[in-house]
C-alpha cells in the first residue's frame, strides 16, 4: 500500500494522507491567525478590518436568525467559526495549489476530501442531536425525532437522518471537488506532460484558468454560505417542534 500511495504514512495501524494534513494545519493557522487579526485592538470607531470582521459575524448571525426560530443564540458562534472554516478550506484548492518537485500536490482543499466533508456533516449533525436531547431530554428527542407525527414513520425518519448527514457532506465535496478537476484540466492545456504547449492553447488556458478562478471562489463562497445554513436548518429541526 505505501508503494502505491507514497503522500500516505501509518501510525497505530491507520493510514493517514499527508496532503489532507498538511491543508488542514494551513487551513487551521490561516482561520486562527485570520481571527486574531480582525480582532485585534477592536475601538468605540470601528476601523476597516473591523468593520469586516463585524460584517461576517452579522452575516453569519443572520443565516442563524433565518434558519433558527428560538435558541439560535447559542449557536451563533459555531457557525460563525463553521462558515469561515469551511471558506477558507474550500479557497485554497480553487484559488491556488502548491506541488513539490516529484509533482505530487500538498496544498489543496480539504473540502475535496470526502472524508473530511463527511465529518464535518457529523460534527454538525451531532451538535443538532445533543441541542435536541438537552431541550427535550432524551425521551421527548426520540419521540420529536424517530416517533413524528407518528411512530409507524420511524423507518422513514432514520432514512431522513441518513440522508441528511450524506447530503450535508457531499454536496460540498461533489461542488469542490469538480472544481479543481476542471482547474487541472484547463492546467494541462497550458503545459500538457508538464511541458509548454501550444501558443494558442497557453493563451487559451491561461484565459479559462483566470475566468475560472473568480468562478471557483464565488462556488466557494456559496458552498459556505449553504453548509452553515443547512447546518441552522438540522439544528432548528431538533430544538423547535412544530
Amino acid at each position: 500500500m505505501s508503494e502505491q500511495t507514497p503522500k500516505m504514512f501509518s501510525l497505530f495501524g491507520l493510514w493517514f494522507d499527508w496532503t489532507t494534513i498538511i491543508s488542514t494545519t494551513v487551513t487551521f493557522v490561516i482561520v486562527l491567525a485570520l481571527g486574531i487579526f480582525l480582532s485585534r485592538n477592536l475601538k468605540v470607531r470601528p476601523t476597516k478590518k473591523q468593520n469586516f470582521l463585524e460584517w461576517i459575524i452579522d452575516f453569519t448571525n443572520g443565516v442563524v436568525k433565518d434558519q433558527i426560530a428560538q435558541g439560535g443564540q447559542n449557536f451563533r458562534f459555531y457557525v460563525f467559526v463553521l462558515f469561515l472554516f469551511v471558506f477558507v478550506s474550500n479557497q485554497i484548492g480553487l484559488a491556488f495549489q502548491f506541488s513539490n518537485s516529484a509533482g505530487t500536490i500538498q496544498i489543496k482543499s480539504i473540502t475535496a476530501e470526502p472524508l473530511v466533508t463527511l465529518t464535518l456533516a457529523l460534527i454538525s449533525l451531532m451538535i443538532a442531536h445533543f441541542a435536541g436531547v438537552e431541550k427535550f431530554g432524551l425521551k421527548g428527542y426520540i419521540k420529536n425525532t424517530y416517533l413524528s407525527p407518528f411512530p409507524g414513520m420511524l423507518p422513514l425518519n432514520l432514512l431522513e437522518q441518513i440522508t441528511s448527514f450524506l447530503t450535508l457532506g457531499l454536496r460540498l465535496y461533489g461542488n469542490i471537488f469538480a472544481g479543481e478537476i476542471l482547474l487541472n484540466l484547463i492546467a494541462n492545456m497550458v503545459m500538457p506532460n508538464n511541458l509548454p504547449g501550444t501558443p494558442l492553447g497557453i493563451i487559451a488556458g491561461i484565459f479559462l484558468e483566470l475566468v475560472w478562478q473568480a468562478f471557483s471562489i464565488f462556488i466557494g463562497s456559496i458552498q459556505a454560505y449553504i453548509f452553515a445554513t443547512m447546518t441552522s436548518v438540522y439544528i432548528n429541526e431538533k430544538i423547535n417542534v412544530d
